[in-house]
């Protein structure tokens, strides 16, 4: 028989249950966004940490305008609220505001640290799901972009944001994912410098061999697992999952996928991609980044070292699309364009 307390749990935890029902099925329609031409309108919002010298935040929208847009700043990027650019709410309505704004073509984050998730529930997804737009950031953006394809379909970014270096290989790659409807086609890693014998900077280990097909999923693995036991959650089943990480131990690496295994979530992967851990320790007292990799991913093809995340040279990687992995070619294809 339930005691009081227990009864009390129990009906504490009912609507928290209930609204971990995924509002639409992995199944649902997928929703690509228009794509962006130059002199597009394209707004920037800064989610999570408060950028520290307020001047950054117009480099920001500076570089964005030299790569041929017009910019609107969210009201709050210049916000302070202990580490955060202003408080939830405040953060979560300039989200919601450039959804609502016709004049805006695509919303790009400023940068990352940490806040994101924080937003997930005050935003407006039924207005995302009617006015459909880019949407793009890694790192902390990991959260967001997540829960925004989950809740309502639209094929989001993750890739470089206002602050990020659009050295020639992160804009080609940005320019053919966002502002071209043509196929994506092959991603593969940056070519090996004239200078090296031997691809050190750029090279990719294939954990295991083989050819997957599956739609992209993933992102900073800290707020993957920082997600799990929420609404907000990835679904993982059939999918191709890509994580990457920075600044962390390996035991907490190890800790981080545990977790994920635990949860289910890495049971039916159709494939698997490591892309860097950015300055983390390499040696232990601990498995190795590889052995951890193997360990959890060896029923799966995959490979580590794809050109994403906390690196100058990155991909623009569409999550939602179907991509196929190929371990001999060592690239992601992705057969269809991502924006209309």
């Amino acid at each position: 028989m339930l005691d009081r307390r227990d009864f009390a749990r129990l009906a504490f935890a009912a609507p928290a249950l209930l609204a971990a029902t995924p509002a639409t099925p992995p199944s649902r329609q997928v929703i690509k966004p228009k794509k962006l031409s130059e002199g597009d309108t394209v707004g920037m919002i800064v989610p999570a940490s408060m950028v520290f010298e307020s001047d950054f935040v117009d480099r920001g929208r500076e570089q964005l305008e030299a790569l041929g847009f017009k910019v609107k700043v969210g009201a709050h990027a210049k916000a302070r609220y202990g580490n955060l650019a202003g408080s939830d709410r405040d953060r979560a309505a300039d989200v919601n505001a450039f959804f609502a704004d016709d004049e805006v073509n695509a919303i790009i984050s400023y940068s990352g640290g940490w806040g994101t998730p924080r937003l997930l529930p005050f935003i407006d997804y039924d207005l995302i799901r009617r006015k459909p737009k880019i949407l793009i950031g890694f790192s902390d953006l990991t959260g967001l972009i997540n829960a925004v394809h989950k809740k309502t379909g639209l094929v989001t970014f993750h890739g470089p944001m206002a602050d990020s270096r659009y050295e020639p290989y992160t804009l080609e790659n940005f320019r053919r994912v966002l502002m071209s409807t043509d196929p994506i086609g092959a991603l593969a890693n940056p070519k090996k410098r004239d200078d090296e014998l031997i691809d050190r900077e750029n090279r990719i280990v294939v954990l295991r061999e083989g050819i997957a097909t599956g739609r992209l999923v993933g992102g900073n693995l800290s707020l993957i697992a920082a997600t799990m036991g929420t609404p907000y959650e990835i679904e993982t089943d059939g999918a191709i999952l890509f994580l990457e990480e920075t600044h962390e131990e390996l035991y907490r690496i190890d800790r981080m996928l545990t977790q994920l295994w635990l949860a289910g979530k890495l049971d039916k992967l159709a494939g698997f991609v490591f892309g860097r851990c950015t300055d983390c320790p390499i040696e232990g007292p601990a498995l190795s980044l590889g052995e951890l990799l193997r360990e959890r991913f060896a029923h799966v093809p995959s490979i580590w070292g794809l050109s994403f995340g906390h690196i100058e040279k990155k991909l623009t990687l569409p999550i939602g699309l179907p991509a196929t992995l190929d371990t001999t070619t060592k690239t992601l294809t992705i057969g269809e364009g991502a924006v209309g």
